[in-house]
């Protein structure tokens, strides 16, 4: 089977509609709350909602997905997602029209609850769906065609989740508040359809231990037992975290700085994602040519750079441009990372070994997120407040910076020892 065939074709349009779903909502969510309050730490607190999920059910999610179908698995998720979006999209109608957003406090803490309730359900279903994806991927593609699909797969997801979603979002947003609420329950309705028509088996290789503890061990012995495993896992989980760091200050910054809309919010992120397109179809030719070892360190290096570009840019144009570098160097980390976790973990752990290694690469966004509200409360107490904005930017440029020296070394190490 090869990484073209009608399962693959199928897995791809799936996803394509799941992740424009997902890229409106990265307008959508975050849009909505800033209508509902002005106070950062309290707008960090929906994507929190979105997040937090990774941290508590990971290691759940994986044991789950060594012990079921995982297409099934994919499907009930997507089917839990549709659903919370068709909650938020006619809770959203019934509030019409929202009244004037609080500098302190929401302006509506019942919807901003029930929102935060429907963010929590779709990170829930997030975590389940992804992980049973990536477990999914080897019993569709030949191992050695893991990269050349990754990097399509990617490349199909960005154009949906990052180049057409946000700005597809923010046009619904600006035509009306509850509508990319709506269509994204319709594209997750969608995803479930095509992803019901895969055939094959899609059950873990051999059966589970009876004991939940004694799978979750096994699990963790294999990846305990590969120092490149941890040593990568460790790293996306702080690349993670200060990523986040920035994403609560970039769309306040956006606001209010550059005094920008929704709209060309969600064109500044459509066009950054042109990189990531570009960084998931060039991925296998540069990690051919530099090996992973190399093709990681070089994009790990490129994120402290890109923090302080993104604090120093005079205008949205800029900012996209260094977005659009940003997002090739991710992808292309992206890559290097997923296919050597698809290669190396057998079938079997594969579920409970990808989520051990989410829980530390993803358990961190949380973290971040309420760090950034932090940083902007405290920032705002000594500077003006456009200052402020940019000062979980900059603290995120010096975090990278440390990351980047520690992880130099650490991935040199590992990629050796393999």
């Amino acid at each position: 089977m090869n990484s073209l065939s009608p399962a693959f074709n199928r897995f791809i349009l799936a996803s394509g509609a799941t992740n424009l779903a997902d890229g409106i909502a990265v307008v959508a969510w975050a849009w909505v709350a800033t209508l509902l309050t002005r106070d950062p730490l309290l707008v960090a607190l929906m994507p929190v909602a979105l997040r937090l999920p990774w941290a508590i059910c990971a290691i759940p999610a994986g044991i789950i997905t060594d012990r079921v179908d995982r297409r099934r698995l994919i499907l009930r998720m997507d089917m839990l997602r549709g659903m919370a979006f068709a909650l938020a999209a006619i809770a959203l109608w019934i509030a019409l029209p929202l009244a004037e957003a609080p500098s302190r406090g929401t302006s509506s803490p019942a919807l901003f609850i029930l929102l935060m309730t429907c963010a929590s359900l779709v990170g829930l279903a997030e975590v389940f769906r992804d992980n049973a994806a990536q477990t999914i991927m080897p019993s569709i593609v030949p191992a050695d065609r893991l990269e050349h699909a990754n990097g399509r797969l990617w490349s199909v997801e960005l154009i949906g989740n990052a180049l057409v979603g946000p700005a597809l979002g923010a046009v619904l947003i600006a035509t009306s508040l509850p509508l990319p609420f709506a269509l994204n329950a319709a594209a997750y309705l969608m995803a479930v359809a095509l992803v019901a028509r895969l055939a094959g088996s899609f059950r873990p290789a051999r059966p589970q231990l009876a004991d939940w503890k004694a799978e979750l061990a096994e699990g963790a012995r294999f990846l305990m037992s590969s120092p490149l495993l941890k040593t990568l896992a460790l790293l996306t989980g702080f690349w993670n975290l200060l990523f986040q760091v920035k994403a609560i200050a970039l769309v306040l910054h956006v606001q209010e700085n550059y005094g920008i809309g929704a709209t060309g919010y969600g064109l500044i992120l459509s066009g950054a994602a042109v990189g990531g397109i570009l960084g998931g179809l060039c991925a296998p030719w540069i990690i051919a040519r530099l090996g992973p070892a190399r093709t990681a360190q070089v994009m790990l290096a490129v994120t402290p750079v890109a923090f302080f570009a993104i604090a120093l840019a005079p205008g949205p144009v800029s900012l996209g441009l260094v977005l659009i570098a940003f997002e090739f160097s991710g992808l292309v980390w992206n890559t290097v990372s997923v296919s050597y976790r698809q290669r190396t973990i057998p079938d079997a752990l594969l579920g409970r070994v990808n989520s051990l290694y989410r829980l530390l690469a993803w358990g961190m966004m949380p973290v971040g997120l309420i760090l950034s509200g932090v940083i902007v409360r405290v920032a705002e107490t000594q500077m003006a407040r456009e200052l402020a904005l940019t000062a979980p930017l900059y603290a995120a440029a010096l975090g990278g910076v440390v990351l980047a020296v520690i992880g130099w070394r650490s991935l040199g190490r590992g990629f050796a020892s393999v």
